[in-house]
């Protein structure tokens, strides 16, 4: 293998680090973890994850809120209710992975 190519494989490494370990970031905090885990399945609206989560409305829309602009989950509006899902198809085999290790 020559230097270039060790760089270059080197680089990608680096970057894939840096984008699991912004994905492990949004699983580190109970609250955003526990809202992944509703939503493994399929959407849920605001109200089911507040009600699940055992926290106000307006907290739970700072963690959502937090979690869309990463990339995290991503939202669709149906009249007055706003669903949210996970964004990212690897991101639902990683929760799959750790339910089935921890739950």
């Amino acid at each position: 293998m020559t230097t270039v190519s060790k760089e270059n494989m080197t680089k990608a490494i680096l970057q894939k680090c840096d984008e699991v370990s912004q994905v492990l970031k949004s699983l580190s905090h109970p609250v955003r973890l526990k809202v992944l885990c509703q939503v493994i399945d399929g959407e849920k609206s605001v109200n089911e994850l507040t009600e699940f989560c055992e926290i106000s409305q307006s907290a739970m829309s700072q963690f959502l809120n937090r979690m869309r602009s990463e990339g995290v989950v991503e939202s669709r509006k149906e009249g007055t209710s706003v669903y949210y899902s996970i964004a990212n198809p690897k991101l639902i085999r990683l929760l799959r992975s750790v339910k089935e290790i921890y739950c």
